[in-house]
């Protein structure tokens, strides 16, 4: 049976106020007591949205892990972009991880937890994934703590069930377009019946556990050590969240829970990483951050063909100014067209930038899919290839380059621009985070700007690339 949509005034009005007593003092001294790296698997670059000075790595030597458990920074990304990959192939890459890690660790003697971080509108390779993360761990979890809460993008859980804020209105996850994706949808919204249908019903929904908001917000801290003491064997647990504070007060319970040796494994959204690594907030950034560099014109490249995106990319290219080139998919897809369509675009792109244009380069919105979930993963590589090799034929340097979609957004940083290792400088909208590029790439120094599908009203592209043009004559 589908869940109903709820009013988010009237949930607020029936549900006890969020716990009173401030978490973060309890969380701040847990976490100096325990001087643990928290390294966050990002099955795209989107995760890093609501964090700040952060690296992000797009390979993970043994040595390279090392370092970064070594230094003092709170938490490292490492961007697997599993999201994008086969069953097969993100689950070999998140053993090998693992097993690196595990390496690091015993080289440096530090210690580590690990968030397998993940969509907030639930798509992804779950358990397939974490399942091989956690046997290349060497750890024995309790348990799976399943966290989606992302305040930032309007994703809520609420008894067990997954929202997706449409204005004031909750609308189960399931009755969105996220959950007809080609090659991750679903049927259920309740998170314990979601488990069952991921899994195949080998956990059912009676199985998973839950730490709800009566635990949260009458209970507090000490309710969710006592949820938490008493899982063991693996299980999965439900975590329930309506605000930040409701993740503080879990965060707290968690890290005291952990501190009497129990051990989880985080497959969370956003929002759960800055709470567990002690990562304070800030505030936007300015625009001025996407421009300090210098460069020429700015290059905007959508793939995304979620309907969020496709709506933002519209009011984008009704904005005046903008030199505006479509790529179709059905060239990309064929070998005979390919090429030649690309070739063409990264010359217009490099006449526009030269002359200080805004540009913006998108896919086709029309979506092609395959028979099976790893053909329409196989298609949206082939497009996202193309939109890559415009960016490998760049000669120009535009002032700062925006990705829209976070499989477009991984691809770009790891093949077009030649990322290693890049430093997340923070956010230019609620959810919207920008990396500064580091020396090893085609572009040092450049602001690039990670602009996840489902993220932003409908005129928030347009909005934030006005914001950044340079005045007239600079």
């Amino acid at each position: 049976m589908a869940e109903p949509r709820l009013a988010l005034a009237e949930v607020l009005r029936q549900l006890p106020p969020p716990w009173p007593e401030d978490p973060q003092p309890a969380i701040r001294a847990a976490l100096e007591a325990r001087a643990e790296k928290v390294v966050v698997l990002d099955d795209d670059p989107t995760g890093t949205q609501t964090v700040h000075g952060v690296p992000v790595l797009t390979a993970w030597p043994v040595a390279a892990l090392a370092a970064e458990l070594a230094n003092s920074l709170p938490a490292v990304y490492l961007l697997t972009n599993s999201r994008s990959l086969p069953l097969a192939a993100a689950q070999a890459c998140n053993a090998e991880i693992g097993r690196a890690l595990c390496q690091a660790a015993r080289q440096t003697g530090r210690r580590f937890v690990v968030v397998s971080r993940s969509d907030s509108t639930l798509r992804g390779h779950f358990p397939g994934e974490v399942e091989a993360l956690a046997a290349a761990l060497e750890t024995p979890f309790d348990a799976w703590l399943l966290v989606p809460f992302f305040e930032e993008g309007g994703r809520y859980t609420l008894g067990d069930v997954h929202y997706v804020a449409e204005g004031e209105t909750l609308v189960p996850a399931a009755a969105t377009e996220f959950a007809r994706d080609a090659a991750f949808g679903y049927r259920t919204s309740h998170l314990p019946r979601w488990v069952e249908e991921k899994t195949g019903g080998r956990i059912p929904a009676a199985a998973v556990a839950s730490v709800s908001l009566e635990d949260l917000r009458r209970g507090g801290p000490s309710q969710v050590t006592a949820r938490l003491l008493a899982l063991a064997g693996g299980r999965v647990c439900v975590v329930n969240a309506l605000c930040r504070r409701d993740l503080e007060v879990f965060v707290q319970g968690l890290l005291a829970a952990e501190a009497q040796g129990k051990r989880f494994l985080y497959r969370t959204a956003a929002s759960f990483v800055p709470v567990r690594a002690g990562i304070p907030p800030q505030a936007l950034l300015p625009p001025a951050a996407l421009t300090a560099a210098g460069g020429h014109g700015s290059l905007t490249l959508v793939g995304s063909h979620v309907p969020r995106t496709t709506s933002q990319l519209a009011q984008l290219l009704a904005e005046p100014g903008v030199v505006a080139l479509e790529l179709p998919v059905a060239a990309l897809l064929s070998e005979r067209e390919r090429d030649r369509v690309v070739a063409d675009t990264a010359r217009q792109v490099n006449v526009a930038l030269r002359r200080g244009a805004d540009v913006v380069v998108f896919t086709s919105r029309e979506v092609v899919t395959g028979r099976e979930a790893a053909d329409s993963l196989a298609i949206a590589q082939r497009v996202s290839a193309g939109l890559v090799a415009v960016v490998q034929a760049l000669d120009v340097r535009p002032r700062y380059l925006l990705a829209k979609g976070g499989i477009t957004a991984s691809d770009i940083a790891t093949r077009g621009l030649g990322v290693r290792r890049a430093m997340v400088l923070g956010q230019i909208l609620p959810g919207v985070p920008v990396w500064q590029l580091g020396e090893e790439t085609r572009f040092p120094g450049l602001a690039y700007v990670v602009f996840p599908g489902n993220v932003g009203g409908p005129e928030a592209l347009r909005t934030l690339v006005a914001a950044c043009r340079l005045p007239a004559g600079e």
